[in-house]
């Protein structure tokens, strides 16, 4: 199976299964995503999506056995249109999304990943910006998802360099929100999890879509309601107590 998938009340987590591919995106992976997210898209109680990968790697791009095969433009035109339009639902979820790297991010796996809300790196992880290698610029949108995590001229770079930077790089740089230490890599993600969770998805939903505020007066109605709620009071007055 390409895509293992656990299930509990608010987190849904799939692991990209193809290790002896090192987790390369292929046809049956494009399908097995779009059939998760047609699940995602309608299911009202998850709160948090996570994407990792099994063994040593997160994602290693495209499956290059396999797409090599596409030899004429109107072909790469099909597959990357279908790329980008599983990425674009998932940028799209109106919970938070979360891309757990878990091991060698290379070309298209990158890519990927930066549609994500969040993104958290083992410290043996290594993201590479390789696809100058085969004489390919990003096919799956990473051009422009990188520059709004990056600045535009070290995505640049990155590209123009096929760099591969480290873990602590790719926090440094802004690529990655934060780095878990390998032997509690997933200690460390069921943590953040609860953390991610705690929220229902009406106040994530909130906080996902409040970046597209022009004013900050925009904010006053919203606020105002959460303060008002029922939640709100509950969760003060339980704080008051334990300070009493």
């Amino acid at each position: 199976m390409a895509l293992n998938i656990e299930r509990n009340k608010y987190v849904i987590k799939a692991s990209v299964n193809r290790p002896d591919a090192l987790n390369a995106v292929n046809f049956e992976l494009m399908d097995r995503l779009e059939q998760l997210l047609d699940e995602l898209e309608n299911n009202r109680e998850v709160r948090l999506f996570i994407l990792t990968g099994t063994g040593s790697s997160f994602i290693s791009g495209g499956d290059l056995r396999e797409f090599h095969q596409l030899k004429k433009a109107d072909e790469a035109k099909r597959m990357t249109s279908r790329v980008i339009n599983i990425l674009k639902r998932i940028e799209q979820l109106p919970f938070w999304t979360l891309a757990a790297i878990n091991g060698y991010a290379y070309g298209g796996g990158w890519e990927i990943a930066s549609y994500f809300d969040f993104r958290v790196v083992s410290r043996d992880a290594k993201i590479g910006f390789t696809q100058g290698k085969f004489y390919l610029p990003p096919g799956w949108g990473g051009v422009s998802v990188l520059s709004k995590l990056v600045p535009k001229s070290r995505a640049l770079y990155w590209l123009a360099s096929q760099k591969v930077i480290t873990a602590e790089e790719a926090v440094e740089s802004g690529f990655a929100d934060e780095l878990f230490e390998s032997e509690s890599f997933d200690e460390s993600l069921e943590k953040l999890s609860s953390k991610l969770t705690l929220n229902d998805r009406t106040f994530i939903e909130y906080l996902k879509r409040s970046p597209e505020m022009k004013d900050a007066s925009e904010e006053i109605e919203p606020f105002s309601r959460f303060w008002e709620s029922e939640e709100h009071q509950k969760r003060v007055d339980a704080f008051l107590k334990r300070k009493s």
